[in-house]
């Protein structure tokens, strides 16, 4: 006789689904979603966690622009930057918006480091999460809060397990902030994130960062509802103690070239790709990249090695 059962219920017992998307923050996080801010070094990306962190907390619109539905307390952990160095950058922020610091429900874990790979530190932040009971838990970045190979899925995946187990025990949103990989022009923005695919396909919301010659871009995407157009943002100093992160000028969507002509681009001369390299890189689907190498393998301009696929001369 089995004792351990899992649990089931019958199909027309399961609660209806929501039909309207809720927000955190409108338009750019999902009401308790888990998911990745990520760009490269030095893309404001901290900047950004941070001005997300505050709305929550206080309740004003993100980036001068987004709303914020429902306010609540807001825990950070951020694992590169002196305490001092991040209060003056929330003061700075809270400045700018003309909030008193001292009333801000911000929660800042001081602790020197957090490894969430193992106990007790596990244990310890589920327990100050469940305490605090945050609408949203930042983490900056995830590369300092484990001891795992990034690149091995089955690694990877009990970390994700764990923030997932977050969000769903404390309905809480979990936002980790992440680098991406160098050398990706041309690559869909959530092909572009450091280690294992789960990351990205762990979000419910996610946000990258990108640096062009003046500006940051900030391209938005989510697992239920569509995404809004690019934006582009600048990081000003209204005064010398009010540096924050502000929306510029609505940026259009890029015009990919053909599938064909980013595989050739992918490929210079000598140089092979397996077809499954060639699809991470390009981030489309394997149907969609067969139906072009084949075309270019018709052509002339495409051949099949040994080692994968390689311009021909």
């Amino acid at each position: 006789m089995l004792t351990d059962m899992l649990p089931v219920v019958r199909i027309g017992d399961l609660p209806p689904a929501n039909q309207t998307q809720r927000w955190l923050v409108d338009q750019l996080w999902g009401d308790a979603s888990v998911g990745v801010i990520g760009g490269a070094p030095k893309c404001a990306k901290t900047w950004l966690g941070l001005d997300l962190a505050l709305s929550v907390a206080t309740g004003t619109a993100c980036l001068g622009t987004f709303a914020v539905p429902r306010s609540g307390p807001v825990l950070v952990y951020l694992a590169e930057d002196a305490l001092p160095t991040v209060r003056e950058r929330v003061a700075g922020m809270a400045r700018q918006r003309g909030l008193d610091l001292a009333a801000i429900d911000l929660h800042v874990i001081t602790a020197p480091t957090l490894l969430l790979d193992r106990e007790p530190h596990r244990t310890q932040l589920f327990a100050t999460a469940r305490q605090l009971r945050p609408r949203l838990l930042l983490l900056d970045p995830l590369v300092r809060l484990h001891a795992l190979d990034e690149n091995h899925a089955g690694e990877i995946a009990g970390l994700l397990a764990y923030f997932r187990h977050l969000q769903r025990q404390l309905a809480v949103a979990v936002m980790l902030v992440h680098h991406t990989r160098k050398n990706t022009a041309g690559v869909a923005a959530g092909q572009t994130l450091r280690g294992s695919g789960d990351l990205h396909a762990f979000g419910d919301s996610n946000l990258y960062l990108r640096r062009t010659r003046e500006h940051l871009v900030l391209v938005t995407e989510h697992r239920a509802a569509p995404a809004p157009p690019p934006i582009t943002l600048q990081l000003l100093t209204s005064a010398a103690d009010r540096t924050h992160l502000q929306v510029t000028t609505d940026l259009p969507q890029p015009v990919r070239p053909p599938l064909q002509d980013q595989v050739l681009d992918l490929l210079p001369p000598g140089v092979s790709f397996t077809r499954a390299k060639l699809r991470d890189q390009l981030g489309v689907k394997n149907e969609r990249l067969g139906q072009a190498l084949e075309a270019l393998e018709r052509a002339g301009r495409l051949h099949r090695t040994a080692a994968g696929w390689q311009r021909s001369n």
